[in-house]
């Protein structure tokens, strides 16, 4: 999820487990302990593009991190914090940690939860950003927070933040359920063979669903309102994968498309190759988009090896977004 998302959720579970005894210190360490798994990210500075995907919510969104790293920083904040407590302090950073990748699993990307074991946990039932997870979590959050640390109200706001988020959660695997069935229906009505299909939330929201469906030569994606009153529009994006020849064989291609989980197209321009990673799908949902979320140009340098470059996004894409998933959201 977001940095704002996963700094609430810090600070509510820092809270629930030292908010009575230390106040709004809780909230902050839970805080900055929800951003630390996400330190991976600058692992880009010092790798190649692959490897950067590779290592991104890895080790630091485990088990095992969470389990080593929580007393080695509970270690360090009793030498600066009065609260001398090691086993409380472990134990928000633990619930901090933790948390965080339970949460981001929830998402497109995922999470390897049980790192080392080539799992990636990702149930897809919300998207990277929903203000109606974050919203109300933060502001009772905040109710919380202006309460005295030995208030029965502080306790209630910030445990009523945690249910109502976490039955959201919940909601929004029944919805993807629903919309799963839809899309399988409409597939059967369209009489479209295929051989597998996955669904994920359209940007912002759970009311618009999106399937990305493989058939024999092609990804379909399609998108369904619970609002819809007419038959799901699916476009096709042919594979392309043999235009990748002999690169196909190639080390670094191989696990570019393990980790796009064999979700992707090619498309080749005035002699350029570019890999499309489909799980994240298009900066617009009108019919045949094709740009991408995750474009990557394929160069080859002077001995033949391949590396991947990252297509710079369009800034105004993500406004014209809005303005299309609110019409289409309203079954328009």
């Amino acid at each position: 999820m977001d940095s704002l998302t996963q700094i609430v959720l810090g600070a509510a579970v820092g809270e629930a487990v030292l908010g009575k005894k230390i106040g709004n210190k809780a909230m902050l360490y839970g805080a900055i302990a929800g951003t630390i798994p996400d330190l991976d990210v600058l692992s880009s500075f010092f790798t190649d593009k692959v490897t950067a995907l590779e290592i991104h919510r890895g080790f630091t969104h485990s088990i095992l991190f969470s389990i080593v790293f929580a007393p080695i920083f509970a270690f360090i904040v009793t030498k600066l914090e009065k609260y001398k407590s090691k086993k409380d302090w472990s134990w928000l950073f633990f619930w901090a940690f933790i948390t965080h990748p339970i949460l981001d699993a929830q998402t497109t990307w995922g999470t390897q939860l049980f790192w080392p074991l080539d799992i990636r946990l990702a149930f897809k039932n919300v998207f990277v950003i929903d203000p109606l997870y974050t919203i109300p979590f933060l502001v009772l959050l905040i109710l919380a927070m202006r309460q005295k640390k030995e208030s029965t109200k502080r306790r209630y706001y910030n445990n009523l933040g945690l249910i109502i988020s976490s039955s959201y959660l919940f909601i929004t695997l029944i919805l993807k359920g629903i919309s799963y069935q839809t899309f399988i229906k409409e597939l059967n009505k369209q009489n479209i063979s295929y051989k597998e299909i996955e669904t994920k939330p359209s940007p912002l929201n759970t009311l618009l669903w999106t399937a990305n469906v493989e058939t024999e030569n092609a990804f379909l994606i399609g998108h369904s309102s619970f609002f819809d009153k007419n038959s799901i529009q699916f476009s096709s994006y042919p594979k392309n994968h043999h235009l990748l020849g002999n690169l196909a064989n190639h080390e670094k291609v191989k696990r570019m498309i393990a980790i796009s989980k064999g979700w992707y197209t090619i498309n080749q321009k005035k002699d350029i190759l570019y890999f499309n990673d489909l799980r994240f799908g298009t900066l617009s949902i009108k019919p045949n988009a094709d740009n991408f979320v995750f474009k990557y140009k394929i160069e080859i340098d002077k001995n033949g090896n391949p590396y991947f470059i990252e297509e710079v996004k369009d800034k105004k894409a993500g406004g014209k977004l809005l303005l299309e998933l609110w019409t289409r959201i309203k079954g328009k």
